[in-house]
């Protein structure tokens, strides 16, 4: 069995054991989500998820972002860490999206990584979780399981985008990501995996290292 062969295989049995897999960020529009991703670099998802209702509260989209100070942005984001680097790439994002965009959110990756804070991974949870376009998400969920896997023997989030989107059509590249990140998550991940209880276990390379 080939490497593409066992990843059609593996996508398979992720899906049954995730079939509604999607981002956990709470966002009720594209804005929200955008603010969200750029939260969840270097922090949880659980961490943001409790910080955004007060702030998506005070600032739900662009125009009432950008009118809140630095200092006080800080401050309602202080406990996702790096909160001042990320104060700062959300004001001047609301901004811009404001006076280049119209406040609307743009679909385009080109567009999408322009904006402060916003690189490839991010990008790409936007345009396939809200926009339904296919993308590849390279976490540190993504990139662990990736060469765990034998999916990708890069360490750079971009190379290993270019090894996965060689292994599924673009139709399935969202939905890829989303399992993997889910699976990380719960089962395979990065200082103890648990294999036993691993619904890929049989076709997982890594299970060997692991001594199972």
């Amino acid at each position: 069995m080939n490497k593409k062969e066992r990843s059609k295989i593996i996508f398979e049995l992720l899906c049954k054991e995730y079939p509604d897999a999607k981002t956990g960020l709470i966002h009720d529009s594209p804005f929200q989500l955008l603010v969200s991703t750029i939260l969840s670099a270097q922090c949880t998802d659980d961490r943001v998820n409790l910080v955004v209702p007060a702030l998506f509260e005070i600032a739900p989209n662009a125009q009432k972002m950008s009118t809140l100070s630095l200092k006080r942005l800080e401050k309602l984001i202080f406990s996702t860490g790096f909160y001042k680097n990320k104060a700062k790439n959300i004001l001047s994002m609301s901004k811009i999206i404001l006076e280049k965009y119209k406040g609307e959110i743009p679909s385009d990756l080109n567009e999408l990584i322009k904006l402060p804070g916003v690189g490839r991974k991010t990008a790409n949870v936007i345009r396939g979780q809200w926009f339904g376009l296919p993308g590849i998400t390279v976490d540190t969920h993504v990139k662990r399981l990736s060469g765990r896997l034998g999916f990708s023997k890069n360490t750079e989030p971009e190379k290993i985008e270019k090894d996965l989107m060689k292994l599924w059509p673009k139709k399935h590249w969202t939905m890829f990501s989303s399992v993997l990140i889910l699976h990380g998550r719960t089962i395979c991940k990065s200082r103890k995996p648990d294999c036993c209880n691993c619904c890929i276990f049989e076709y997982c390379p890594s299970r060997v290292y692991y001594g199972v």
